[in-house]
């Protein structure tokens, strides 16, 4: 038998998350009734992605919590908010720099709206992360620390990537590919160490979950570093800006570079803030 909790939605989280609903439905609506562009195809894709998905999500999340039903999943919910609401904020601040950048111009009303109720969306989210952080309730921990966050930050970096990088532009040259895989492989593992945190796996290993995190992250670091270094010596070869380029293809070949090193400072801060947890802290604790 179904418990309504109406108290659910007049909470402060509550009534963010009903108006995150109903702006992300708006973004959603006015790019759709703009058009499919010419140009820049996947980064059109990719924010209509991003706002239906955020929107679903945080449709599903208020369901749960009204019905009483999120009590009622195997998962740890407090961490699966936390990461939802971090990672949704994360798409929002993205989509209000790059949808106005590629598809919005003076004349372009929607395109305009779109970006401006992205805006505040963003905001919404950002809140949602610092009310779902203050509010009481019992978290398996690791997404609600340093190191969780950033977990959930590299998974959203290597989608940024994804969505700029181009097979015309990799599939040449087997240092490319390299690269490529590094952030196809890196961006599973992050995924996956999120996903066995959330539905509270990571005990059924014989072997010390936090330190496997800490072998991945060292890993991860040393992949990153020869991205680093080998994607732009081998893509900006030869190839210098077309003079004509008014972001065109080029330009995502500098995304790709500058989110190569974000994410490889990030799994770089990620690997410090974990050994500090584990071989420090957990130790003065004992």
């Amino acid at each position: 038998m179904l418990h309504l909790d109406f108290r659910s939605l007049i909470l402060p989280i509550g009534i963010v998350r009903m108006v995150e609903v109903l702006l992300t439905c708006i973004c959603f609506a006015l790019a759709a009734s703009a058009g499919i562009p010419v140009t820049a195809t996947s980064h059109w894709a990719w924010c209509m992605f991003c706002w239906c998905f955020c929107c679903f999500t945080t449709l599903l999340i208020i369901i749960l919590e009204f019905t009483n039903l999120n009590t009622k999943v195997p998962i740890s919910w407090e961490d699966f908010t936390m990461a939802f609401a971090m990672l949704a904020t994360l798409m929002m601040v993205t989509i209000a720099i790059i949808y106005p950048t590629f598809f919005a111009c003076p004349s372009c009303s929607r395109q305009i709206g779109a970006s401006a109720v992205s805006w505040l969306c963003f905001g919404l989210y950002a809140a949602e992360v610092w009310l779902v952080h203050k509010r009481p309730g019992e978290t398996s921990g690791f997404l609600t620390t340093v190191p969780g966050l950033l977990k959930i930050l590299e998974t959203f970096v290597a989608c940024i990537i994804f969505t700029s990088l181009s097979p015309a532009e990799y599939k040449a040259v087997p240092a490319t590919q390299w690269c490529v895989a590094v952030y196809s492989i890196c961006f599973v593992f992050s995924l996956l160490i999120v996903f066995l945190t959330i539905a509270k796996l990571s005990s059924i290993f014989p072997f010390s979950f936090d330190k496997a995190v800490i072998s991945f992250n060292i890993l991860a670091v040393a992949m990153y570093a020869t991205a680093v270094v080998i994607w732009p010596l081998y893509v900006f070869d030869r190839n210098p800006r077309p003079d004509n380029c008014n972001l065109c293809p080029w330009d995502d070949l500098v995304v790709v570079t500058f989110m190569t090193i974000i994410n490889f400072f990030v799994y770089t801060g990620d690997l410090a803030y974990s050994v500090k947890i584990v071989f420090f802290t957990y130790r003065g604790q004992e």
